[in-house]
């Protein structure tokens, strides 16, 4: 256990850029002090003390605001940043070098019964306020995007993000830590429909509005030369 609890530390110095020592996580970190108190209530869990180890558990919830059911399969190297508001349950499986943000929820439906609550593979990043429903499983290195509800099993190398989930984006390499750049599938899907109206207003002649997405490139409005001669004669006025 003490190893994996050095594991843990480790990967908060190195998951952390504002983590500057093992002293600082050790005390100040609330997600890793959760975390260890989660690796002693799962020891005596495991025992047979179910007892101690719920009670521990209740107390770090309390003080941490962070529900780790000691029955809970959590390999080495795991690290919440941010820690607060997390909940995993009873039956998940996390693998190795995992990391949660604040607010993620690994629960359940409600509808199942025996192993009802996710399963990550390894290195899996879960984003702030994502939530995971009932027994699916994670692949190896996949990111769900902040806010994203994911219901269905997700294949390894992926990233996920809406709600439901999406898969937006699939890589056939570990996804770089910290990297929260995701893409967003509602408002790629207006773009595409917008430059296809775009079109078809110039097929048609028809002038489009200067605020159409279609017309903006990087968020900043193309204007037309007749938009331009437009707005020069409503200065000179």
């Amino acid at each position: 256990m003490f190893e994996i609890i050095k594991k843990d530390l480790d990967a908060a110095l190195r998951k952390d850029p504002a983590a500057t020592s093992k002293w600082q996580v050790f005390f100040t970190y609330s997600g890793f002090r959760a975390i260890l108190r989660y690796r002693i209530a799962h020891w005596l869990y495991n025992k047979g003390c179910k007892r101690i180890a719920n009670y521990i558990s209740m107390r770090a919830r309390n003080r941490f605001a962070i529900d780790i059911h000691p029955a809970a399969q959590i390999s080495e190297g795991f690290f919440i940043d941010h820690g607060v508001g997390v909940v995993i349950g009873e039956t998940t499986i996390i693998g190795k070098d995992c990391m949660l943000f604040q607010g993620v929820t690994l629960g359940g439906t409600g509808k199942d019964t025996g192993k009802r609550h996710p399963t990550l593979g390894d290195h899996v990043m879960v984003s702030a306020g994502a939530t995971i429903l009932g027994p699916v499983t994670v692949g190896d290195g996949c990111k769900i995007g902040a806010s994203s509800v994911v219901l269905m099993d997700v294949p390894p190398h992926c990233t996920v993000v809406g709600v439901p989930g999406r898969i937006v984006r699939i890589k056939g390499e570990k996804p770089q830590e910290l990297d929260h750049q995701l893409p967003d599938p509602i408002l790629e899907e207006l773009r595409r429909l917008n430059k296809r109206i775009s079109s078809l207003e110039d097929k048609l002649k028809i002038h489009s509005c200067k605020y159409s997405i279609a017309n903006q490139v990087n968020g900043v409005p193309i204007l037309t030369s007749e938009e331009i001669e437009e707005s020069m004669q409503d200065k000179e006025e």
